[in-house]
């Protein structure tokens, strides 16, 4: 009768052991490699999906792409997250991840995050950024996803972007038309509650007055081809009012803030100051809110209260461009009341109550007069 070894023995139990365990995590495995199989395919026959290579080159959990490391294709992962620290040639996609491209990194293809986000935490993708929710959200090119940094350099730029352009075009102003610009602040600092109050109720009048001046085209045949250049024109005609409206508030804004601190220059050198201070005044509380970006609640204050300013003074200036039909037509002031002159000192008084007016001593007549 042949011995048995105890190893054998105790490798047979173990197996016998083991047996229910591994017969169910089997089952397991196959379920969960069924799962990101049926995931890949949502995605990849999705009709607003991207293209997606074959399910043995897509690699489940996280995956890093190191510095200094170059991957010649396209780079998929599933379940986890892919870190791009050095450069793919192909496409960067992750499905129930996200696609993070670090500073340094480089995504030569496109990039594309299945139930995740996009995020360029300073790199660059050079092609597409998608980002599919259950829907595919098409972004233009370069554009960062869900970046706390990317979305405040963005806003910056745009503020900054708007104060350099209204100071450009209130240059212009002041070169070409500084006489309409003038009558303009004129109405707006000797009637501004007026202004503000007719600035409302032509911000209430555009569309009703846009809709008679399209029912007017439209009476003949000729008008109703000049319809969309009717309209064009009436847009133009607002935004132009509007701002110089604006324009106006600004410079009477600096000009209440220099005060008598001006140096001694030219009158246009003053307006100019004033202009460009008041300006910054105004787009310097839109631009701290876009500095602020990063913290929702805080940017969302600052941007409500430079809402509220920029809203009034817009409307109080709109308000001044109408009063003043233009600029065109200067405020009215009225005039000084009139000083009545003083008497003269050497009138004699009239007798008022029995006192008796003083009379001219006159000189004792002379001898030969006698």
């Amino acid at each position: 009768m042949r011995r048995v070894r105890p190893g054998a023995l105790l490798l047979t139990l173990q197996l016998a052991a083991a047996g229910p365990a591994l017969a169910q995590a089997m089952p397991s495995a196959r379920s969960a490699a069924d799962s990101l199989r049926a995931r890949i395919e949502l995605v990849r026959t999705s009709p607003a999906g991207f293209p997606l290579p074959t399910i043995d080159s897509i690699s489940a959990g996280d995956r890093i792409v190191p510095v200094a490391t170059r991957i010649p294709g396209t780079l998929a992962v599933v379940r986890g997250n892919l870190d791009v620290f050095g450069v793919v040639d192909g496409d960067a996609i992750a499905i129930d991840g996200d696609v993070i491209v670090h500073e340094g990194g480089r995504v030569h293809g496109n990039a594309y995050a299945a139930f995740g986000r996009v995020r360029l935490e300073g790199g660059m993708v050079q092609g597409e950024t998608r980002a599919f929710q259950g829907k595919v959200v098409a972004l233009p090119r370069g554009v960062v996803v869900n970046s706390p940094a990317g979305d405040t350099s963005r806003a910056l730029g745009i503020s900054l972007g708007w104060l350099a352009m209204l100071v450009g075009i209130g240059l212009g102003v002041l070169i070409f038309a500084g006489g309409y610009l003038d009558a303009v602040v004129e109405t707006l600092e000797h009637s501004f509650s007026r202004s503000l109050w007719v600035g409302l109720a032509g911000q209430l009048a555009i569309i009703p007055a846009l809709l008679i001046l399209t029912v007017g085209l439209a009476i003949t045949i000729l008008g109703i081809l000049l319809i969309p250049f009717g309209i064009v024109a009436f847009a133009l005609a607002v935004a132009g009012v509007v701002t110089l409206g604006f324009l106006a508030a600004a410079q009477l804004t600096g000009r209440s803030m220099l005060g008598r601190k001006t140096r001694p220059i030219s009158e246009r050198g003053i307006a100019l100051q004033a202009l460009v201070l008041g300006l910054v005044l105004f787009l310097g509380l839109w631009v701290l809110g876009a500095a602020l970006t990063w913290s929702p609640v805080a940017a969302l204050a600052v941007r409500g209260a430079a809402l509220a300013v920029t809203w009034v003074a817009a409307t109080a200036g709109f308000g001044a461009a109408i009063l003043s039909r233009g600029g065109t037509r200067r405020a009215e002031v009225a005039p000084a009341p009139a000083i009545a002159p003083e008497p003269f000192n050497w009138q004699t008084p009239t007798p008022v109550q029995g006192v008796v007016a003083a009379r001219r001593p006159t000189p004792p007549p002379r001898p030969a007069e006698r």
